[in-house]
């Protein structure tokens, strides 16, 4: 960004304007945070941090655990050397990096062995970094020990007094193994980790068959493997689909065992959470259910929740965690009797806690051409074999090099010890022993220099037989080393073996059970029950139990009013229409009943910005609706497929900027017409086979040709006849059946204008 305050640029007059000043500073910081912060690297796996600690590590020389490996060391001396010579960052940052490579609940394969107190699943942090040790683990010799090999490029540190690998020569995708979390400016990332069998497996198939299907490949890594286990319960198919997309939502549970007790009691005991859950979430979680807290702006426990409290209450008796050493998880659940069935408090756990949830999938990584792009699995895997393949023909570039030059070096010292009397005497008489030595023997300057510092006991014959034995070994190795790099197949073979080798040494056994499951659905089972729906003005509603309620004896808030009442049944759900065309449902069961005056709608959904609520309509989800809107549009739809999951409801009626929606009209047996009516008194009839359902919502189709001065005001389903109510001559209410000739004479086809009715100066709807 410097060359935005070049002095240079200034003292010619040169100006940028502020908008694109920002802009360009803007970008160049989300760039900075997206390659520099918060996206792994597809070739090694590791962000930059991450990258920086392994080498300082490895340049501390804290090598790898194995027994009797070097000890560890203070991890504050880990984060002083990658601050001082790499990362110019927050201490902090750079040691809560450290603290999760060596978590082995946060990493499938943790690459940094940790002593000490690293933290828990249950969201303890670590301890300070003076008091925690650390060291690298065994398998990050996959990343760091080809480093020297010529196998990578080297960049200068942010001051320039260092060299820093611009990646790591990984012999596996750790961007797969372990996974990686980020958020960026504008992107994010989800990689699950994954078995380290599995992922060596497709990527051997891969390498071997650039054309394996997407079904085989699956088939090979069925799908990811969560270092804490759990069960992984979404379709094959949907784990594909988000494979290949590179986006998506896999859903996981826990898994528990029933432990059978004395005298035929038993308690749940569940031993495997899902990914990102922990046990003392859970517990918190069920004890929110059974002990809840009044919601702010409330005076008392909603209905939902109370009904929540009992559900949980009638089949759990107690819960505790008995986590430790012994067992890392250990929930146990103790039912309300032991004659509740296992089936129902697995179910209602499942169903209110975080033992059943979903896991984001976005495989979003900087790729080879150094760009953040959202990729398949397929692309992952093909980008790193790319990397791979090129990485060992590097690293074989170089040990050829290196092979080369000894051959040569043993050359030099053969052809010495053929002539070595010879030699002696030069070096003993010559003031220039190495120029008299190369023009004698035609030797090369490294060879002269190699034979000028050979010591007296190099010179015995036993040195000859090694020598010749040497050079056979390097000049074999030399033409396998040669082979690789002239033949495709060679280095693909070259690769493929290495994989297969790493595979059995670091491998381990699947810990995630892969298993389809239907997805435990939240019931809270209600009696099924006549009720009345009772919708205010103002947006206040209510549950009254039975049909015959007597209206007129309702009572309602000072200046409110009744908008409508709704006989349904307690399992039927009310939908409210907001003005907007957006459709939000609520469940009967959660209406308030009793003799007050109800709750405000608003309560229970969430209105957008500037939306009313438009209408209600309460009943059952296969009730065909028509739904319609003042611009003349209009769709037939089931009641149920405006019903959403969550309280923001669901976009379903588009509309104008200037219109606004109607009354839903539920389509009773034996209808087949339907009839509109304009604000200056124009009536259309058509079939109503001239409409469909459009179970996505949407526009729908034109009902009846209207304008912004006489748009739709009322629209009806009806057998043979139609009501008409609005005002005739002097201002009075009048209704008017419309059957037969009357009716027939404003029949016509859907989009049309209609006639007007006779006898109604300013009609109002039609029913």
């Amino acid at each position: 960004m410097s060359d935005l305050f070049d002095p240079p640029a200034a003292a010619a007059g040169e100006a940028i304007a502020l908008g694109d000043y920002a802009e360009r500073a803007y970008l160049e910081y989300a760039l900075s945070v997206v390659k520099g912060r918060a996206l792994p690297d597809v070739c090694d796996g590791q962000k930059p941090v991450q990258r920086r600690i392994l080498f300082a590590m490895q340049r501390m020389g804290l090598g790898f655990a194995p027994p009797g490996g070097p000890r560890p060391v203070k991890s504050a001396r880990v984060v002083g050397d990658v601050l001082g010579k790499y990362h110019p960052h927050g201490d902090q940052a750079a040691y809560d990096a450290l603290v999760r490579m060596a978590q082995g609940f946060a990493q499938r394969y943790p690459l940094i062995d940790g002593q000490g107190n690293f933290g828990s699943r249950d969201g303890d942090g670590a301890a300070a970094m003076r008091y925690t040790e650390a060291r690298l683990a065994p398998i990050a010799r996959l990343l760091l020990d080809e480093l020297d090999e010529g196998t990578v490029d080297f960049q200068s540190n942010y001051d320039g007094s260092q060299e820093e690998p611009r990646l790591l020569p990984a012999r596996l995708p750790f961007a797969l193994l372990n996974g990686a979390s980020g958020i960026a400016v504008g992107m994010a990332t989800e990689l699950p980790s994954h078995n380290l069998r599995e992922v060596a497996q497709a990527a051997v198939a891969l390498l071997r068959n650039a054309d394996l299907s997407d079904d085989e490949l699956h088939a090979l890594l069925p799908g990811p493997d969560f270092p804490g286990g759990g069960q992984l319960i979404s379709s094959a198919a949907d784990i594909r689909a988000a494979y290949a997309s590179g986006r998506g939502s896999l859903k996981v549970r826990a898994r528990w065992t029933i432990e059978e007790l004395a005298r035929g009691q038993w308690q749940l005991v569940v031993t495997e959470l899902p990914h990102g859950t922990s046990a003392a979430r859970v517990l918190e979680e069920v004890e929110e259910l059974t002990n809840p807290k009044v919601r702010l702006g409330k005076k008392a426990l909603t209905q939902e929740q109370q009904q929540l409290k009992a559900a949980v209450l009638a089949v759990l008796d107690a819960a505790r965690d008995e986590s430790g050493k012994e067992a890392p998880v250990r929930l146990v659940f103790e039912p309300r009797s032991r004659s509740i069935e296992q089936a129902d408090l697995v179910k209602t756990l499942l169903a209110h806690t975080s033992l059943e949830g979903g896991v984001a999938v976005n495989l979003t990584a900087i790729g080879l051409d150094g760009r953040p792009v959202q990729k398949s699995l397929r692309q992952l895997l093909g980008e790193w074999l790319q990397f791979r393949q090129a990485t060992v023909a590097r690293r074989t570039r170089h040990r050829l090099e290196k092979v080369r030059d000894r051959i040569h070096v043993l050359e030099g010292r053969q052809l010495v010890l053929l002539n070595i009397d010879e030699v002696i005497r030069i070096i003993r008489d010559s003031d220039e022993p190495r120029p008299a030595l190369i023009a004698r023997f035609a030797l090369s300057e490294r060879q002269a220099e190699d034979i000028l510092e050979i010591r007296l006991r190099q010179l015995a014959r036993l040195e000859a037989i090694r020598i010749e034995q040497e050079l056979d070994q390097r000049r074999e190795e030399a033409l396998r080393l040669e082979d690789i790099l002239g033949s495709a197949a060679a280095l693909r073979r070259t690769v493929i073996k290495e994989i297969e080798a790493d595979a059995r040494t670091y491998g381990d056994e699947r810990r995630t059970l892969i298993q389809e499951e239907r997805r435990v659905a939240v019931e809270i089972k209600v009696v099924d029950e006549p009720v009345t729906v009772v919708a205010s003005l103002k947006g206040w509603v209510r549950a009254l139990k039975g049909h015959e309620i007597e209206i007129g004896g309702l009572a309602f808030k000072a200046g409110d009013a009744l908008y409508g009442a709704f006989a349904c049944r307690s399992v039927d759900t009310l939908l409210v229409l907001g003005s907007n065309g957006r459709a939000y449902s609520v469940a009967v069961a959660q209406l308030p009943g009793g003799r007050g005056d109800g709750v405000p709608i608003t309560t229970l959904v969430d209105l957008e910005p500037g939306t009313q609520v438009a209408h209600y309509w309460a009943g059952t989800a296969q009730q065909v609706l028509l739904l319609a809107g003042t611009g003349g549009y209009g769709l037939l739809a089931r009641a149920g497929d405006l019903q959403g999951r969550n309280k923001a409801g669901k976009a379903f009626l588009t509309l104008d900027a200037a219109d606004r929606p109607l009354p839903p009209v539920a389509l009773q047996p034996g209808q087949t017409q339907v009839a509109c009516l304009a604000l200056d008194g124009r009536l259309l009839v058509f079939g109503l086979d001239e409409l469909k359902l459009q179970p996505g919502g949407g526009r729908g189709l034109t009902l009846m040709d209207v304008d912004a001065k006489a748009p739709l005001v009322s629209v009806a389903t009806l057998a043979d006849s139609l009501q008409v109510h609005g005002q005739g001559r002097g201002g009075k209410d009048k209704a008017e059946v419309l059957r037969g000739a009357a009716l027939a004479a404003h029949v016509g086809r859907r989009a049309r204008k209609g006639r007007r009715v006779d006898g109604f100066p300013k009609p109002l709807r039609v029913v």
